[in-house]
């Protein structure tokens, strides 16, 4: 290479454009350097370098932003263009490449190197050159943009590095692709790049002509497809259907498109559309796929309310409208914080579980509240058919979707607060479990691709923050149950009630009974006799329809013209709500033998339960009477065993069941009563009734017993304990295994009662029975 010639020439920079050797080319050449190194060029021997710029966007170019390979080319022509511009007609003589670059200020001097092609022909060589001009014959036939006057031209070139350089110029391909082969020195290495090269754009030619054919074929159907629905459309017309179903589709199109449904609903629903435009309205079919299509359109796809994550906005509304519940208020707010800080949590599933009347209902829409969500409401009390959550098939008559998506389309966004209502209360039957379909509902892992047998494509539930509302636990099975958190609302204390009444209720109930302020007043403490002497309950349900009775009571003396301002006080409440129904303080009076007050917990809340044991002279025989579950029966038959074990330590007669018949009753005798925790009461009040010692009055007792007369632990401590304060009970014994119980009962509650804990009947006895064994 180093005995190749070398010449000094100016240099001048090409922008997107490249010269090959035996090329003649016209050129434009604007910029002060490149206009300056053609005028040095013309000065001197008519000899330039031209090299291309890497980089078409760099106007004034260095060495460094040039490929170092170009062509000594032979200016033939130069004329100034009105513009400032000169155009100059170049031939390209040899390949070059920069040895040495000089600036010389006004334009660059270049020493380059030439590489002349090597002369010699083999038959290697003439058999590529055939090649070449098969492959370039086939390509000009399909391409159309070279001439076949071109061809003939190109056919006749003998020197294979030339036929190479005109063939690479007819080419379509990139700058880069264009350096590439005039850096190629070597002749048969270009020819086989530029066969290559020939075989790659004759596979694109032939794929655009098979695409040409196939969009012209579209095209043709598509024209046919428009010239025979403006046919239809003037049918129509003339027949005054006012364009039948033309217009309709149209709508129904633009909806869909609008809808931001996912991909493989909006093919369905397009795919349906079309089925509906080919059926005659009159067709049954047509009536179900326009129902079909209205609900996909009416369902919420990707509409959702921005969440209003500010926590003490939330806390605020939510103490505005509930007195109480810190537990579920706390855990709202929990939520919200982690809301906060990721963006992308999925909505919990949360079950309120308490009486009624407790609020549960009105906590969900005050949740909904302060997150800024649609609300909505579904009731689950009585349901029993399974396609009443999933939605009934399409090919029924009346077919129509399920709950959950008649509530999401009411909800109107994807992301609202789904409350479902009386989860408790659904059964089974022939027609199926809707228990087990709300399993997909509530499942975070499964609920994304939630699907209704009616919408039939997969539905997006994730975003939906659930809340259920329970009465009892115990009726919900347990896979449904295990898929919520459950959030206990045990009921509420006389404070919170009478707080509950004064700031929500007795306003409310004023304003709805068209009374003001100043017409009715209703003193704390009639509201505080109302709570003692007029309802005994876990919620405000019937605390409200007393505070209703006295606005009724007090609505008609004033529009008779009998009082014009009315008072409600403690001394005149018999007035409005009549005799007096519960009896506040002591559950009993006095200290009884053979009675014991036991705490129950129902569906209703906790309440007390007396429980009497009689003695009668027989034969040992055992009587349980007070419509008793199995479980409690047997909570009584090891009672008795429990007592004759013990009766050297109790003091009590050892052959006692030989000479007595013993009748254990519970009264209520209507009420179905079942349950462990009846264990200590009934033994306590068989010990009672053995010993002649009598039972403290003020004393309430929960708990299971064994054989052996260990006391074990039972369910609604919270609940039970609230019952027993209601009834005015002072102590209340509980299981030891209970202590942590203790902390959810109300502050103001555990002030007021003393609570003992107990591991075995001992514990039980020494607490709740008085003095020692009566010998009369």
């Amino acid at each position: 290479m180093s005995n190749q010639p070398v010449h000094t020439v100016p240099l001048l920079p090409l922008r997107g454009l490249l010269v090959y050797p035996t090329m003649v080319l016209h050129l434009d050449v604007g910029r002060d350097r490149s206009v300056q190194a053609l005028e040095q060029a013309m000065m001197d021997n008519h000899l330039i370098f031209l090299a291309t710029q890497k980089d078409t966007n760099i106007d004034d170019p260095l060495q460094e932003d040039l490929f170092e390979t170009g062509t000594l080319t032979k200016v033939k022509q130069m004329l100034k263009l009105p513009n400032g511009t000169i155009r100059v007609l170049v031939e390209g003589l040899e390949r070059a490449t920069i040895e040495t670059v000089e600036d010389k200020e006004e334009y660059f001097l270049a020493t380059v190197q030439t590489h002349p092609d090597e002369q010699l022909m083999s038959t290697e060589l003439q058999a590529l050159m055939r090649t070449l001009l098969q492959y370039f014959e086939q390509y000009i036939k399909l391409s159309k943009k070279v001439s076949a006057e071109t061809y003939s031209t190109v056919a006749d070139i003998e020197e294979p590095g030339r036929l190479a350089d005109i063939v690479a110029s007819h080419l379509p391909i990139k700058l880069k692709e264009k350096q590439e082969i005039l850096e190629t020195f070597d002749v048969q290495e270009r020819l086989n790049r530029i066969i290559q090269l020939l075989n790659n754009e004759k596979q694109v030619l032939n794929l655009e002509k098979k695409i040409g054919q196939r969009v012209k074929t579209s095209m043709e159907r598509t024209q046919k497809e428009y010239f025979l629905r403006e046919q239809m459309k003037a049918i129509q017309q003339e027949l005054g259907e006012k364009e039948g179903k033309t217009g309709e589709v149209e709508e129904l199109l633009k909806r869909i498109e609008e809808a931001g449904m996912p991909e493989n609903v909006e093919k369905t629903a397009l795919k349906e559309l079309n089925r509906y435009e080919k059926i005659p309205s009159s067709a049954a079919e047509s009536v179900v796929i326009r129902n079909y299509l209205d609900w996909l359109l009416a369902l919420p796809w990707s509409k959702a309310t921005d969440d209003d994550l500010d926590v003490s906005h939330a806390e605020m509304i939510l103490n505005r409208d509930h007195y109480g519940l810190e537990k579920v208020k706390e855990r709202v707010l929990e939520y919200l914080a982690v809301q906060q800080l990721t963006k992308s949590l999925k909505g919990p599933i949360l079950c309120l579980a308490g009486p009624p009347g407790v609020g549960k209902t009105s906590l969900a829409r005050s949740i909904a509240e302060s997150l800024g969500r649609n609300f909505v409401r579904i009731s689950l009390g009585g349901v029993r058919d399974e396609s009443e959550i999933r939605g009934h098939r399409r090919t029924y008559v009346g077919a129509m979707p399920g709950r959950i998506i008649q509530g999401m389309k009411k909800a109107g966004t994807i992301n609202p607060v789904f409350l479902l209502d009386e989860i408790d209360k659904m059964s089974s039957d022939f027609r199926g479990d809707p228990s087990a379909a709300l399993l997909e509902v509530l499942d975070p892992e499964q609920n994304h691709n939630f699907s209704d047998h009616y919408i039939e494509e997969t539905y997006d539930l994730s975003n939906v923050m659930f809340i259920a509302t329970a009465n009892d636990l115990t009726t919900i099975p347990g896979p449904l149950r295990d898929r919520m958190e459950i959030i206990t609302i045990a009921g509420y204390t006389e404070v919170e009630k009478t707080h509950i009444a004064m700031e929500h209720l007795l306003p409310k109930q004023i304003e709805d009974h068209g009374l003001s302020k100043s017409q009715l007043q209703v003193k704390q403490e009639a509201v505080q006799d109302t709570i003692r002497y007029y309802t005994r309950e876990a919620g405000v349900r019937s605390l409200k329809r007393q505070l209703a009775a006295v606005c009724r009571k007090a609505a008609k003396k004033i529009v008779s013209k009998e009082r014009k301002r009315i008072v409600v006080t403690s001394k005149n409440i018999e007035d409005f709500l009549g005799k007096k129904i519960f009896r506040y303080g002591q559950a009993e009076t006095v200290d009884q033998v053979g009675v014991a007050n036991g705490l129950a917990y129902t569906t209703v809340g906790g309440d007390t339960l007396q429980i009497e044991v009689s003695l009668s002279p027989g034969k040992g025989k055992l009587i349980l009477t007070g419509k008793l579950g199995d479980v409690m029966k047997e909570s009584a038959q090891a009672a008795f065993s429990y007592v004759r074990s013990k009766t050297n330590e109790l003091n009590i007669e050892t052959n006692f069941y030989e000479k007595y018949d013993i009748h254990i009753h519970v009264p209520e005798g209507a009420v179905p009563k079942d349950g462990p925790s009846a264990g200590i009461t009934m033994a306590t009040a068989l010990v009672s009734a053995l010993t002649g010692r009598p039972v403290r009055k003020e004393v309430g007792m929960t708990g299971e017993i064994t054989l052996r007369g260990r006391v074990l632990p039972i369910g609604g401590v919270k609940e039970k304990s609230l019952g027993a304060h209601r009834a005015g009970l002072k102590t209340i014994i509980l299981p030891q295994d209970n202590e942590k119980d203790i902390e959810d009962i109300p502050e103001s509650v555990r002030n007021e009662l003393t609570f003992v804990l107990a591991s075995t009947m001992e514990d039980v006895l020494k607490v709740s029975l008085v003095g020692e064994k009566n010998e009369s």
